[in-house]
């Protein structure tokens, strides 16, 4: 056999099949049984953000990757993922359809959301997070034993440019531990959980990518959905993140997280030095996407920035993709103010009426407590923090008159079951307050 070279990435093509291109892709590099550590054990990290179409690791990708290392003698397959803030991760598996395929190859699916914590220091921002004990243990403690596969989706992001496999990694964080530096920092932040924890093989499903950001509406699916027909795969995450980024226009200097990774030597950065497999149609297939928002809002919706600090990694826009997907997706309605970061006019605040919302803790630690007092504590919502997303969805849905209950696509009664049992569990996801 062929010893590979660690900084070759590959692209497939996915329209003779997933199957097809998922074999090729891992065959390529010596198969799956040469990548199975000595427990035999896989764990596979999807990117299961949410539940909302065209967000989430493609399920056939998922199902194929499975059934391929099942087939090189693998003993257990763990499908490992802890959603995106106001969800919880059983839910999003039962909805798109993890769960059906767990039980239908056997796979075992982990909600990370339902497993202790495990505090870990992070060198660059000097801080500790909670990231999920389960993870900790297999693969941080034991990693040399098992296999690490992380399967995020081909997107760009609206807070950090793109979100590939190492950007998939914030998803072994608990939820609560992912508010505190969503700004300026979180690129940092990706680093740093990336030199404490590498996946041994990153394989991106690009059947699409996004542009506009890594939640597009469905209203607005025809402008930010872009088919891409391929797979992209290789054993250095930062050099398939690299290549992946390029495929939809970002050098290494757009994307703060990948440059910041690339300055540790912890995996190939400059793409000249990454050999493409494939290279064809890497050329035909390569895109000028963009990670910014359509900023498509209700037209009596009033933003009132900051002009010191207001930060896109943070309170900006995480705000503001929650209304847009409110306003298109859900009806959501408009008239009432944001306030969002740092050096916001004090005379145009004080000439806000009605109601408002005031996004990070930048602006509330300026005239929260003041349009409270003013406008009343019922007129006035929330959200601390750089991030809070639950504590913005209920905001937002309260502004917007759009039922919370409503988001998840699925009844009352199909959200309740998995919700119980979630808490029953230990589920410390960070929710949407239902009341």
């Amino acid at each position: 056999m062929v010893k590979r070279n660690s900084t070759e990435v590959m692209l497939a093509d996915t329209l003779p099949g997933i199957a097809q291109a998922v074999n090729a892709i891992f065959e390529h590099f010596g198969g799956g049984g040469t990548l199975l550590r000595s427990s035999k054990d896989v764990y596979i990290k999807v990117n299961a953000v949410g539940l909302e179409p065209n967000v989430y690791t493609d399920p056939e990708v998922l199902r194929q990757t499975i059934l391929y290392f099942q087939k090189c003698g693998v003993r257990k397959i763990y499908v490992i993922e802890n959603c995106t803030q106001a969800n919880f991760t059983r839910l999003v598996f039962k909805a798109i359809g993890y769960l059906k395929i767990c039980r239908e190859t056997g796979a075992i699916p982990v909600f990370l959301d339902e497993t202790p914590s495990v505090p870990i220091f992070l060198e660059g921002i000097e801080e500790f997070i909670d990231i999920s004990r389960f993870v900790f243990e297999r693969l941080i403690e034991n990693g040399t034993e098992n296999l690490y596969l992380s399967l995020p989706k081909l997107k760009t992001h609206s807070m950090s440019q793109v979100t590939l496999s190492i950007k998939n990694q914030f998803g072994l964080v608990h939820q609560r531990s992912r508010i505190a530096d969503h700004n300026y920092r979180i690129h940092q932040k990706f680093a740093d959980i990336y030199r404490v924890l590498r996946p041994d093989f990153a394989l991106i499903d690009g059947l699409i990518a996004t542009t506009h950001g890594h939640y597009p509406t469905t209203y607005n699916a025809g402008k930010c959905v872009v088919p891409m027909d391929l797979l992209i795969g290789g054993p250095d995450p930062l050099a398939t993140d690299v290549v992946a980024s390029a495929l939809m226009g970002f050098d290494l200097k757009d994307v703060r997280h990948l440059e910041l990774s690339s300055a540790t030597g912890i995996g190939q950065g400059d793409i000249t030095q990454i050999n493409i497999i494939n290279k064809s149609l890497f050329e035909t297939r390569k895109k000028k996407l963009t990670c910014e928002l359509l900023d498509d809002y209700p037209p009596d919706i009033t933003i009132l920035r900051g002009k010191e600090r207001c930060c896109k990694e943070g309170c900006r826009r995480n705000t503001e993709s929650v209304v847009e997907m409110l306003y298109r997706d859900h009806g959501g309605k408009g008239g009432f103010t944001i306030l969002m970061g740092r050096g916001i006019d004090k005379q145009v605040v004080n000439r806000i009426t009605g109601r408002v919302h005031i996004a990070g803790s930048c602006a509330i630690q300026d005239y929260g407590v003041a349009l409270q007092a003013r406008l009343g504590r019922k007129n006035v919502t929330l959200s601390p923090g750089c991030n809070d997303l639950a504590l913005t969805v209920y905001g937002l849905c309260k502004h917007m008159r759009v039922n919370q209950v409503s988001l998840s696509g699925v009844s009352l009664i199909q959200t309740a079951a998995p919700f119980i049992m979630a808490k029953l569990k230990g589920s410390q996801a960070n929710i949407v307050p239902l009341i």
